[in-house]
């Protein structure tokens, strides 16, 4: 037989596209259509209903950026149209296919339900099947002309990322508004042939099934009368069910489907515009359970709930009867669907508590797995926090996305810090967007990597990241692929349904340890730096004010814990950490307004702890200490005099000297010494030499905080990416034009450094040590104005540590600091949080931060055979897409370099950085709420319980890495104290002995204890 392969496949492909989607619907009529261009921000449904509108024509402009315009569409379906499937059709001039990043609309009734949505893959809202003829039509279409910021790849810098700068040119024209007649059979005639085609390319040349489709859609065009596609279209379709019918090999992969809307809770839009697309995605969802009883829907993200709840209640009484009827799973038990590196500890957390809460609330549901597609990597302590809220699996997509190295499982056993292990797949269809095309299932089987194993993976279909969600087309595609040869098998079904089959076939799979590290998108731990800095330093002001408000419920006659105003203050914090607002990878109107949030959210947090300080009582001026450790150091006084004090953990004490002065600091030009460490700041304005007097010995091995300014263009994904080679180009920033003495006290000294630079840049560092303290700190005010750059602050020293340890969530990791192989090579800028320590036996130096994330680590030997090891935080960056004007201004930061400490000094170090002493006025001395013995054994929270009982909960863990034991001791009558999960229910009784608690920790491991009050 001769090979007519090529033939086939472009008369195929001819006639499905010229012939046959053309005549998909068979008949139309126009719409009558009026228009209002609302002002502003998008109004309500009765501002819109009680508006005057305009005639509107077919391919006038319309929609300026941002804007929103409300079309009335009236019209009557014609006699003819009766017994027919009629729908009403709308284009709004969508350019391209993506759903999520253009114009889209809602379409109401007059009376304000909302119908449906339309986008460009879905542009029809259902009128009558079958129409009896003579139906009057009569909608309100609000439609939002949301700009394509990826025009052209993200290839230039664009203003239409914010609505200050966008303009008000019209960005679309109106292409279509008709009651339209659907022709079914031709529908599904195209989509036949859609699944056919795809499948028979997707097999190789000698498979006998690819030549058997090609004959059979062959023949099957030969029947399709090119003059009367309808009136053929049952002909050809009845020659096709023959291929279409044969079962899939017994062997065949299943792929459970699972219908996904991916909505960004902000991206390349704001907030407010989300608000809005989860009305129009959950709208077209609900519309779709009604048509596909098999139809499974997955969402995750609670605050996306709360938002429809709030402004859509008709919607959000269809979500709760589609949930009953088990077409919605919630999942996830997120608040958002976050940063997997960035938040803090306690926030992942919150996370998991605010998001498993609502669902369990508002649907009776307690969600089983992580639903975390699209985060940009995973810390290690996820296994963990994921268990203790009740979790039994996690799921992910991105890590498909690495640049270097092919992760090794797509089912696995997730292993972190603490030994905690959970089930976690990472579906080889490559996609949370998945289409059921052929080329999709192809890859899902061919990249499975647990073939001979293991069965089954999980695909999320639908159009996301914008929304849009599944479609009946993709429902069409999976009952046609339920059970064909050639292809794997889809089962719609739900994700924990998915789950248990997959544990069940295979609970020896292989475990993977460690954090799940993304092998790009590496730059989000240092972009849009404001935004990082509002974020780290509101999770630290909630736990001050969670700790204070419970000390003034304890102590404090009359005062009320202020319960709501915390649960709303986390979640506006929680919904900002969404994984791409925290890591600063979204439009300018997006990180403008989360700024303005964080600047809220911390005056609001401030006045809490005042009130509650305040509570106390006031008349003697005291000092308050939010961090789980003692500390002895330097404070300013209401006249801004430094004063050396001791205050207890998580307590307080009088603002007065103590008895046993440390050493003073002596300043002698560019050198500071005080007695613990001599720091010597050369001519260029670097630190020459860090002597440590305790151990003897020098710490520096070259120049200590040199400030380097990189040439930073990765190849693509300007705000998610750096690339390599941004090593290769670089300025040191070596030549200050100002060297002065800042502060010289006997308790303080300090030098500032001045170095303009750039673009109009200035540095301006305050170098300080204090009495009694090893830590160094560079108090850093950068006046930033440069373009693709980025700028680093590196410390060499003299330490040959074979690994660097990072802080992150409830612990730290541990990374080696050799390339030894690709795994090793790729993280050549990794996450940490307030701390990085390095090490050999014997001796330690940190580095620790109050507002960075990202950093790179990198040792080599010196020709006198010791070997430098260099920590480089990352400060500032600079890219132009999204935001052309990511980063710009004012930035102020401080780190600091303590010499000769353990992990245990790192850890105290960082809170006391990030938790600065609080002066204020209280009367009495009130217990702590809670103390604890015990090394390694450190408080993260202390607040009232969520359900207002008035237990006390708190949340520790062994933050060093070994075992721990200890006891926690109560600053009130203590009655009983239970072990909880994260949502402080009830998992054993802890053992109690009077008002203390015996605490035993495994490493790493967290413990949450409520804590009953007599």
């Amino acid at each position: 037989m001769h090979d007519e392969r090529r033939r086939i496949e472009e008369r195929v492909e001819r006639l499905q596209n010229q012939r046959i989607k053309p005549a998909i619907y068979a008949a139309a009529v126009p719409f009558e259509v009026a228009a209002w261009q609302a002002p502003g921000e998008p109004v309500s449904f009765e501002e819109a209903a009680a508006a005057s509108y305009e005639p509107f024509a077919m391919d006038t402009p319309w929609g300026p950026p941002w804007g929103t315009t409300w079309f009335r569409m009236r019209g009557q379906v014609p006699a003819e149209f009766a017994g027919r499937r009629v729908e009403a059709v709308i284009d709004l001039g969508f350019v391209g296919d993506w759903p999520g990043n253009q114009a889209e609309a809602l379409v109401h009734l007059t009376d304000g339900t909302p119908l449906k949505a339309v986008n460009p893959l879905n542009q029809y809202v259902a009128i009558a099947n079958p129409a009896t003829g003579g139906e009057v039509i009569d909608y309100l279409v609000e439609a939002a002309s949301n700009p394509d910021i990826l025009a052209n790849n993200f290839e230039a810098p664009t203003p239409l990322g914010d609505v200050l700068t966008a303009g008000d040119k019209p960005l679309y024209t109106f292409k279509r508004a008709d009651i339209a007649v659907l022709d079914e059979n031709v529908w599904h005639l195209d989509l036949d042939i859609q699944v056919l085609r795809e499948l028979m390319l997707e097999l190789g040349e000698h498979d006998p099934r690819r030549h058997e489709i090609a004959h059979a859609l062959d023949h099957a065009m030969d029947l399709l009368d090119l003059d009367d596609v309808s009136g053929s279209a049952g002909a050809v379709r009845e020659a096709l069910k023959p291929v279409l019918a044969k079962p899939a090999h017994a062997s065949a992969h299943i792929v459970s489907g699972v219908g996904h809307a991916h909505i960004d809770s902000a991206w390349l839009w704001p907030i407010r515009e989300t608000k809005r697309k989860t009305s129009r995605t959950f709208s077209n969802v609900t519309s779709l359970a009604d048509e596909y009883e098999e139809f499974v829907f997955a969402c995750s993200q609670a605050q996306q709930y709360e938002w429809v709840r709030d402004n859509y209640p008709q919607v959000w009484a269809r979500i709760q009867e589609s949930v009953k009827k088990g077409q919605w799973a919630p999942v996830g038990g997120m608040w958002v669907e976050s940063d997997g590196n960035l938040p803090g500890g306690e926030a992942i957390a919150r996370q998991l508590v605010h998001g498993k809460r609502f669902f369990i609330e508002h649907f009776g549901i307690e969600t089983k797995g992580v639903w975390l597609p699209d985060s940009f990597g995973y810390n290690a302590a996820y296994p963990q926090l994921a268990k203790l809220a009740g979790n039994e699996w996690f799921l992910t997509q991105k890590i498909s996305w690495n640049q270097t190295n092919t992760f090794p499982h797509h089912t696995f056993w997730w292993e972190g810090i603490d030994g905690t292990r959970i089930f976690t797949h990472f579906p080889p269809v490559d996609t949370y967007n998945a289409r059921f095309s052929g080329e999709e299932m192809s890859r899902a089987v061919r990249n499975y990597a647990e073939k001979g194993a293991a069965t089954r993976s999980l695909a999320p279909f639908g159009w996301g990241d914008g929304g849009g969600g599944p479609t009946r087309e993709i429902m069409e595609r999976a009952r046609r692929l339920k059970d064909l040869e050639g292809s794997a098998k889809v089962e719609v079904e739900h994700p924990d349904a998915f789950f248990a089959k997959a544990r069940a076939e295979y609970e020896d799979a292989p475990v993977w340890v460690g954090e799940l590290y993304l092998e790009l998108h590496r730059a989000t731990y240092t972009s849009q730096a404001r935004t990082k800095q509002g974020n780290r330093r509101s999770e630290h002001k909630l736990r001050e004010a969670e700790l204070w408000a419970t000390t003034a419920a304890l102590h404090a006659p009359g005062y009320g814990y202020p319960h709501e105003k915390l649960d709303r203050l986390w979640k506006t914090v929680l919904l900002h950490q969404f994984h791409d607002i925290l890591p600063g990878s979204s439009i300018a109107w997006v990180h403008r307004e989360a700024e303005a949030e964080y600047a809220r959210v911390a005056e609001e947090l401030e006045a809490l702890t005042s009130e509650a300080v305040t509570a106390l009582g006031g008349g003697t001026a005291r000092v308050f200490n939010t961090s789980p450790y003692d500390r002895a150091e330097v404070v300013r006084d209401a006249a801004g005099t430094p004063v050396y004090v001791e205050v207890p953990a998580s307590g307080s004490a009088p603002l007065t000297a103590t008895a046993e002065a440390p050493q003073p600091v002596t300043v002698q030009g560019r050198v500071l010494d005080n007695g613990l460490v001599r720091v010597e700041i050369a001519e260029d304005g670097t630190l020459s030499s860090v002597h440590d007097h305790r151990a003897g010995r020098e710490v520096l091995a070259g120049q200590g905080n040199l400030l380097r300014l990189h040439t930073d263009l990765p190849n693509y994904w300007d705000a998610w990416d750096v690339d390599k080679h941004y090593k290769n180009r670089y300025t040191d920033l070596l030549d200050p034009s100002e060297i002065t003495v800042a502060d010289e006290d006997p308790l303080v000294g300090s030098v500032r450094v001045t170095r303009p630079f750039g673009n109009g840049s200035t540095i301006v560092q305050t170098i300080t040590v204090r009495a009694g303290s090893s830590r160094i700190d560079f108090e850093t005010d950068i006046d930033w104005h440069e373009a693709e750059k980025f700028l680093k602050a590196g410390f060499p020293v003299d330490i040959r540590a074979a690994h660097s340890s990072a802080e992150i969530q409830f612990g730290h990791i541990q990374r080696p600091t050799h390339t030894n192989t690709s795994w090793e090579a790729a993280r050549f800028e990794v996450s940490g949080h307030r701390w990085v320590h390095l090490a050999e036996p014997g001796y330690g130096v940190a580095v620790i931060n109050d507002s960075t994330y990202g950093h790179d680590v990198s040792r080599t030997v010196r020709e006198d055979g010791g070997t430098t090891t260099t920590v480089r935080l990352s400060l500032v960056r600079a890219p132009r897409i999204p935001d052309p004007g990511a980063d710009q201004g004012r930035h102020r930061i401080t780190y600091s370099l303590l010499p000769g400490a353990t992990i245990g000094d790192a850890v105290a170090e960082g809170y006391a950085l990030n938790l600065p002493l609080r002066v204020a006025d209280a009367a009495g001395e009130p217990q702590p709420v809670v103390s604890v013995d015990g090394a390694g054994v450190t408080v993260e929270a202390v607040k009232l319980a969520d359900d207002a009982s008035g237990d006390v909960v708190v949340r520790l863990y062994e933050s060093r890495g070994g075992r721990a034991q200890g006891v926690l001791r109560t600053g009130f009558p203590l009655a009983g104290a239970q072990v909880t999960d994260l949502l402080e229910r009830p998992l054993e009784d802890a053992a109690t002995d009077g008002d203390s608690v015996s605490v035993e920790l495994r490493p790493f491991q967290i413990l949450t204890l409520r804590l009953r009050r007599s």
